[in-house]
């Protein structure tokens, strides 16, 4: 991205960007963002998390970091309502405050954009197609659902089009744009309902580095606009400056929770990881390499 294009991006991400929609407050209430306790998940036979206790509060911006097999995509299945912890007292996963949520409703709190959705839409599925189903919370707009879309919601996905990037695609199909349009079409579809907080699901995977470089400077541009974040990623280049918090997980346990610095240490990020590195911070970018040897 060009720094002549970063100022424009910065200014079409803040909240009054889209008129005729109110912002939402800057708190649903006091409660935590999420909140986890004493949770047992399980994906098929496999137990994935024991006793699994965590909170991420409203307004943090924080990333859950970890290789592989370490509890990653759990976790936001979990914290997405596809996944629900052994029914037990004593143990729960609250989002803002409530443990049961209609998933139209929470779409107005919380944005997903993850991998998984971009290969999810039928052929035909135009941009704006894509970017409308985020008011249903479903992959495309179908048949039953194409009456129910309002003016309104066509005129609020359109600004959203033009902010990312994407202004003049609506009509074209969304199986022909490039991969990183197509990830800057899923950040649209979460951002239609002008969520506080979004969770990224391994925000660059597939996007080679121009990909990634715009993808995550219109990221950083939507939190210094003042939107929470949640990133799960097992690559530590995915991790912005604006990034406070790191929540390292390794074979279904919390091992580090903190500030950013303060985790992403070098003995830690060996020990998680199984392999000998090297750590690097640049202008609050983290990078790790390969440890030569002697």
């Amino acid at each position: 991205m060009s720094s002549k294009a970063q100022p424009a991006l910065r200014a079409s991400c803040k909240g009054d960007l889209f008129p005729g929609y109110p912002k939402l407050s800057p708190a649903v209430n006091e409660a935590p963002l999420i909140e986890i306790r004493n949770a047992t998940v399980w994906r098929g036979s496999t137990r994935v998390f024991r006793n699994l206790s965590l909170t991420i509060r409203q307004h943090e911006r924080v990333a859950v970091l970890g290789p592989n097999g370490s509890g990653k995509t759990t976790l936001l299945k979990t914290i997405n309502r596809e996944l629900y912890p052994v029914a037990r007292d004593g143990s729960w996963i609250r989002i803002l405050g409530r443990d049961r949520w209609n998933v139209w409703d929470l779409r107005k709190h919380i944005g997903l954009v993850s991998e998984d959705l971009q290969v999810g839409f039928l052929p035909t599925a135009s941009v704006l197609d894509a970017i409308v189903s985020g008011y249903f919370s479903s992959i495309g707009v179908h048949q039953q659902l194409r009456d129910r879309i309002e003016p309104a919601q066509v005129q609020r996905a359109e600004a959203v089009m033009r902010a990312l990037g994407l202004d003049g695609l609506g009509d074209r199909e969304y199986r022909t744009l490039s991969t990183g349009q197509q990830r800057r079409c899923l950040l649209g579809r979460a951002l239609v309902h002008d969520p506080d907080t979004l969770i990224l699901d391994e925000p660059t995977a597939g996007l080679d580095m121009a990909g990634s470089f715009d993808f995550l400077a219109r990221i950083r541009a939507l939190a210094r606009a003042g939107r929470s974040l949640v990133l799960v990623t097992h690559h530590l280049s995915d991790i912005p400056p604006e990034i406070d918090r790191v929540i390292l997980l390794k074979s279904g346990a919390v091992v580090a929770d903190g500030p950013k610095a303060q985790v992403l240490t070098r003995e830690r990020l060996g020990d998680v990881y199984g392999t000998d590195l090297c750590l690097t911070e640049i202008d609050g970018h983290y990078f790790a390499y390969p440890q030569l040897p002697p």
